[in-house]
């Protein structure tokens, strides 16, 4: 993931200040999540005081391993309407998986993230322009750059710039990101736990964290070799 990192920054001219709003973003969200690891308010000089793991990652790059669980529960529509709450429609599913696969040899436009997204997008007519709310793998930072990318979310090699003073990413931005505090705060919950975050936020349930109605969610998750997306709507 270092190596994922090394290339963006050379190629793009991403700073480690940019990718530090990832970390800041995440941690802010977790303040408003009873149940996050890491709460603690964290600032950009905390950030930059936390020990390199491999450079340009340091260990706030990194998730947090925690225990926990979480259920989802699959329906029809016809049934799911009955239910307690409004019914949140799998709009679109992408997945990739790339094989063989050899980590030193990196393409930040050719991975499986890139694949998923763009097999996503073919099975829906909404756009990147109806997202309200993105949760977006962060098992390393340098991954949620490259999911705003692959999603579509903004343009290729500008993900650095697009979260640099974390304005479009916060709560209230035009783009929540990992509200919950993701897993570099929130807890690593894989996958599932992007899901549960949407549609959190899509029923209005999130509590403290709750942002701005909308109606269509992303969730993401993977990196490198294997990669998948969900467009979730709610009815």
């Amino acid at each position: 993931m270092a190596m994922y990192a090394q290339r963006h920054f050379h190629e793009y001219g991403t700073r480690p200040e940019e990718l530090a709003q990832i970390a800041l973003t995440c941690r802010r969200n977790a303040a408003l999540n009873p149940k996050a690891v890491l709460r603690a308010p964290m600032t950009l000089d905390d950030y930059f005081a936390s020990r390199m793991i491999s450079t340009p990652l340091r260990m706030f790059d990194c998730d947090v391993h925690c225990d926990a669980s979480t259920a989802i529960l699959l329906s029809r529509i016809d049934s799911a309407r009955h239910g307690p709450h409004a019914p949140i429609r799998l709009e679109a599913i992408g997945a990739a998986l790339h094989q063989p696969w050899s980590w030193d040899r990196i393409s930040l436009t050719q991975g499986a993230a890139v694949d998923a997204g763009r097999m996503m997008w073919s099975r829906t007519d909404l756009t990147p322009a109806d997202v309200g709310s993105a949760q977006l793998y962060d098992g390393f930072s340098i991954l949620t750059l490259q999911w705003l990318e692959a999603l579509r979310l903004c343009p290729v090699g500008e993900s650095g710039r697009f979260v640099a003073d974390g304005t479009r990413i916060a709560r209230d931005g035009p783009l929540p990101l990992n509200t919950n505090g993701g897993q570099l705060s929130g807890g690593r919950t894989h996958g599932l736990g992007y899901v549960h975050e949407a549609c959190l936020q899509l029923w209005g349930r999130a509590g403290e964290r709750q942002i701005k109605s909308h109606q269509v969610a992303v969730a993401a998750a993977g990196g490198g070799p294997l990669a998948g997306s969900l467009l979730l709507v709610r009815e």
